[in-house]
């Protein structure tokens, strides 16, 4: 059997090609690794379009702010377009803070959307797409869980990326409802500033109290549990 010393992990190559899986093992000091049970964590794999199933899916990517959401989803749609289907990606139209008509991850990959006003436009211009991307779906209203229910139901595969927690730590928005909804739920992760530690919450600099609140690395950093919890007390206590 072939091992891999991880920092958290013993990954033991055991992977079954059919489904994806890899087993890992927790790092426990003076153990036996022969004789613990490995758990099997399913990796994420893109379906393919099955023309004999009238229905798609619903993919959503979530996470904090610089955990790599939209570089996720614009990876995923490439490779839809790479495989000649028709793609349509949308995007909130406040969200110009890179480009008013391109999607833009925070390390400069992009790719062409059409900004809207609201989720009942993507039900209007995606009619006849293979897949339709959604990125900061956060700031759509509760009706982008029934447009991306709708065109799932049509037979669209949707991906949808969007923050899954507010400055204040709350679900954000429709996330939670897209999250329950869709087949696939992938959460990614960014690093903790603070302490280097896997980063769950977005942790806003400035005195602004609105919700939203456009901005990057000068308004937000990501912080993990520990970290976000010591920030907000220290401003609780101002």
């Amino acid at each position: 059997m072939n091992l891999r010393f991880d920092k958290n992990f013993l990954l033991l190559k055991n992977v079954k090609v059919s489904n994806f899986y890899v087993d890992l093992l927790p790092v426990q000091s003076n153990k036996n690794y022969s004789s613990l049970k490995a758990e099997k964590y399913k990796m994420f794999l893109e379906n393919t379009v099955n023309h004999k199933e009238q229905f798609g899916w619903i993919e959503v990517i979530c996470g904090s702010m610089f955990s790599g959401k939209t570089e996720e989803l614009i990876r995923r749609l490439k490779r839809a377009q790479f495989a000649k289907q028709k793609v349509e990606i949308f995007k909130p139209a406040i969200d110009t803070r890179y480009h008013d008509e391109m999607v833009v991850s925070h390390d400069a990959n992009e790719i062409r959307s059409t900004p809207v006003p609201a989720a009942a436009n993507i039900a209007i211009l995606a009619q006849g797409c293979d897949v339709v991307g959604i990125d900061e779906a956060q700031f759509f209203d509760d009706e982008i869980i029934t447009v991306c229910n709708d065109l799932a139901n049509q037979g669209i595969r949707v991906i949808v990326a969007g923050l899954d927690m507010d400055f204040k730590g709350n679900p954000f928005g429709p996330m939670p409802g897209l999250m329950a909804t869709a087949e696939y739920v992938t959460k990614v992760h960014a690093v903790c500033t603070r302490t280097g530690n896997l980063a769950n919450y977005s942790f806003r600099k400035t005195d602004n109290d609105k919700l939203v609140m456009l901005g990057e690395t000068e308004e937000y950093e990501p912080l993990s549990r520990a970290a976000y919890y010591n920030a907000m007390k220290k401003n609780q206590e101002k």
